[in-house]
């Protein structure tokens, strides 16, 4: 059974309850399993000895969402080859994949969390109310580490761009 957080989030306006850990800057990062958009899993390990960007997002298709995903795709190809960022919702990998296709979004990774929630459970942002992700960035050093968290309070909010990206630097 996940440990339930509750005054974190709220959805416009009202409380949610968040499950998973609360977890902090300098803990090690919990490994995933996702789905990318070529429907084969893709875990943290994945990417070891780079620094990932993780941001995530109830659902790319939203306004907010959608100019969230933008902001960072734009941001990443000034990161260098040393930063990997990835978008995480639950949408499926094939909306995921129309998505960034006709928002040209092509600097990010979409990744999915439908099939076994293994991010939003181990990172504390899956919502148990609505079944989706909290608005949260995650910067992973390439020690594996967490650099930065930022577990946005409004999920209708944009989270700090600026100090994601400075960590992500």
């Amino acid at each position: 059974m996940a440990q339930e957080r509750t005054g974190v989030v709220t959805f416009r306006g009202n409380g949610v309850t968040l499950l998973g850990p609360e977890l902090r800057l300098g803990d090690p990062a919990p490994d995933f399993e996702l789905i990318g958009p070529d429907l084969k899993p893709v875990k943290l390990a994945d990417s070891r000895g780079k620094t990932r960007l993780i941001c995530a997002v109830p659902s790319l298709d939203t306004p907010v969402c959608a100019k969230e995903t933008k902001r960072f795709n734009e941001a990443a190809a000034g990161l260098g080859e040393g930063v990997v960022v990835y978008a995480v919702s639950l949408d499926l990998p094939f909306a995921q994949k129309r998505f960034c296709g006709a928002e040209q979004t092509d600097k990010i990774v979409p990744l999915s969390d439908y099939k076994d929630h293994s991010f939003g459970l181990a990172y504390g942002v899956r919502i148990k109310e609505l079944g989706l992700l909290a608005r949260s960035v995650f910067v992973v050093g390439p020690d594996d580490r967490i650099k930065y968290i930022e577990i946005v309070p409004e999920i209708a909010q944009e989270p700090d761009y600026d100090k994601a990206l400075a960590a992500a630097r």
